[in-house]
């Protein structure tokens, strides 16, 4: 049940840090304060050292079954972070569907193919 929670709790963190730090490249009126693409780049820069590091941390105790943990740990942290942005992203920008897919959701594919290739690794 911990581990659950630890998973839980990890996908939530994965999608929150990246959210407040955005938010330092906004104006008050919601708009870039930087380039848009210098601001993307960054965004999947902080993205992705936010989940590698939740990757180490929650592999550092497993100890068995890597391959299987990884595509677990990888689909539900997707799932978390599609689920949080389209309760609290996608309204908040007023982007449809379609545009958020193309623009965002499509690269949080990166999440389980860095938990996989963890979990590929270890289990070698």
């Amino acid at each position: 049940m911990r581990k659950y929670l630890k998973v839980g709790l990890f996908g939530f963190l994965t999608w929150l840090i990246p959210f407040v730090i955005s938010f330092f490249f906004y104006s008050k009126d919601g708009q870039p304060v930087i380039d848009i693409f210098l601001f993307k780049s960054i965004m999947i820069v902080v993205a992705s050292a936010t989940g590698a590091s939740f990757l180490v941390l929650y592999f550092k105790k497993i100890d068995k079954n890597y391959l299987y943990e990884g595509i677990i740990v990888g689909v539900v942290w997707l799932v978390i972070n599609i689920i949080l942005d389209l309760i609290v992203l996608v309204p908040m920008s007023k982007m449809n569907i379609g545009t958020y897919f193309a623009q965002i959701g499509l690269r949080y594919l990166v999440i389980p193919i860095m938990s996989i290739s963890i979990g590929y690794i270890a289990e070698k």
